[in-house]
């Protein structure tokens, strides 16, 4: 019995293929063999094998493949610069699919690639070559995720660069937690990156959102746009799939008044939310305004200090949302 005890592995025999890739990726095999290959016990072929299996980042690690390393990342700088302008000390650290949000007098994601370099962060379209966005990254002055769902409903995270001059740009990429973490490592700091931290998000965190309608003003009428809502600590807004911002941002101190009016609008409740501040009015309309207009008198009203208030998403019982217009707009009769 000794003996057979003996025997038995010392390691567990149920090891998985993944298991046996990532110990060969992470660790690394030396093979130094002689293999004799024979055929009805007659010796045919010789075999001396002598190699060395791994990641490549484990090879450079302990030495190995160094020199392609440094004529991989060359060849690369050599070949962005053909598209991509770059200063003669100016070295790029990270690429990615992305864009850039043109918000301006024509709304729209203009596709790229994001490029980190040592001193910017660029959005480059390749073909036609163009510029799409860029910064120093001196001139950063915050760099945040920013999460919201898109036409279809899925929650996708884009970064939200806010510059010293005060302005800010919407940027997508194709690991934005990556590139932000990146950018932060670059800054020097951690603007946003403990964000996901009871502490950091304590302030922000949402009171309610819900689906919501905007009565939009126009020249030739009124329109109501769907959207999202959302309420924190801090503000409310109010954003359609199609904005790359937020179309309504209120604070506590701005909204001057709340109060409820009869009006036509895409929901099934005829009462109406209007918002109050100093230079304009908003219209706002809920399956559930009873209960926005009650969250937000005690957010107008109430103590700042809401931390301990749970999440809520709006939305009327057996309700589905997308039997109105989606997200498109319906005319205000």
């Amino acid at each position: 019995m000794t003996g057979d005890a003996s025997m038995q592995p010392t390691r567990d025999p149920r090891a998985t293929l993944p298991d046996l890739i990532e110990v060969l990726l992470n660790k690394g095999v030396h093979l130094n063999l002689d293999l004799i290959i024979s055929v009805s016990d007659i010796p045919l072929i010789g075999i001396n094998l002598r190699a060395t299996i791994a990641g490549i980042e484990t090879m450079i690690e302990y030495g190995m493949m160094q020199q392609w390393d440094r004529d991989t990342r060359e060849w690369v700088q050599r070949a962005v610069r053909t598209h991509l302008p770059l200063a003669a000390d100016e070295e790029i650290l990270a690429k990615m699919a992305g864009g850039h949000y043109q918000d301006n007098f024509y709304r729209t994601w203009r596709p790229g690639s994001a490029y980190l370099t040592t001193q910017r962060l660029i959005i480059h379209r390749r073909d036609p070559a163009e510029t799409l966005w860029q910064t120093r990254l001196d001139a950063i002055a915050s760099v945040s995720p920013l999460r919201e769902s898109s036409i279809g409903g899925e929650e996708r995270t884009r970064i939200l660069v806010g510059l010293k001059d005060g302005s800010e740009a919407v940027l997508s990429a194709l690991e934005p937690d990556r590139l932000i973490s990146l950018i932060q490592a670059r800054l020097g700091r951690a603007d946003g990156a403990s964000s996901s931290t009871p502490e950091a998000t304590a302030e922000d965190r949402p009171l309610r959102e819900g689906r919501m309608w905007f009565l939009e003003t126009l020249s030739t009428g009124s329109t109501w746009r769907g959207g999202q809502a959302q309420l924190s600590n801090t503000e409310l807004t109010w954003r359609s799939p199609m904005d790359g911002r937020a179309r309504v941002r209120i604070s506590p101190e701005q909204l001057l008044d709340i109060r409820r009016e009869e009006r036509s609008n895409p929901t099934d409740e005829r009462r109406v939310l209007i918002l109050e501040t100093a230079d304009s009015t908003i219209t706002l309309a809920a399956d559930d305004a009873g209960a926005w207009f009650a969250g937000l008198d005690d957010w107008r009203t109430g103590p700042g200090d809401r931390r301990s208030a749970p999440l809520e998403t709006t939305m009327s019982p057996g309700r589905n949302p997308d039997d109105r217009v989606g997200e498109g707009a319906a005319p205000w009769r």
